[in-house]
């Protein structure tokens, strides 16, 4: 009987072929795309909802920027710079000191509100219009029909769409119901 002879190893030959160079091409292109999503989208932004039922809530959303709540009030607040709050509901009262890090913008309905340096409040209306108040600085309502700029101790109504019954006010104009007027 004869033994088995062992079986003829060829040496490897590589081809080259466009083909094969594509398809690896397109593999690593996929890969890298995905990796870079995953780093530009990989952490959500941070938001915080607060919402009073019976009782008043006065917290710091961020160094040198205190909140004030009304009764049945909800805002969220997203960390971003600026700091970027949306009131739902209610009454808010804002206290930024002037040396504040970061910029406060306040959405109201489809008004932005943008404050550096301020004490003011908003009161929201259940016919859609809002009424602000500035007691300290001043900030800007950018609004349909432009920008407007309400300064320390004058309030304004306001809506979606314009400014309106924009006048003087006192400090006790400013969020009324967090000092029990």
């Amino acid at each position: 009987m004869q033994e088995p002879k062992p079986p003829v190893i060829e040496p490897f030959t590589f081809v080259f072929s466009w083909r094969r160079l594509l398809v690896h091409s397109a593999i690593m292109g996929v890969c890298v795309t995905l990796g870079l999503m995953t780093w530009y989208f990989g952490k959500p932004p941070s938001v915080r909802f607060y919402e009073t039922k019976s009782e008043e809530l006065t917290t710091k959303i961020a160094p040198h920027i205190d909140m004030a709540l009304d009764v049945r009030s909800s805002v969220a607040v997203k960390e971003s710079h600026p700091l970027q709050v949306e009131l739902f509901k209610g009454n808010v009262f804002f206290n930024s000191a002037s040396n504040a890090s970061s910029q406060l913008e306040v959405k109201v309905g489809n008004a932005l509100i943008k404050d550096i340096g301020t004490r003011f409040s908003i009161e929201t209306h259940k016919d859609g219009s809002h009424h602000i108040a500035v007691a300290e600085g001043h900030i800007k309502i950018h609004v349909a029909s432009g920008i407007y700029q309400i300064n320390a101790l004058e309030q304004a109504d306001f809506d979606d769409m314009k400014i309106s019954k924009h006048m003087l006010a006192s400090e006790r104009d400013v969020a009324p119901w967090l000092y029990g007027q």
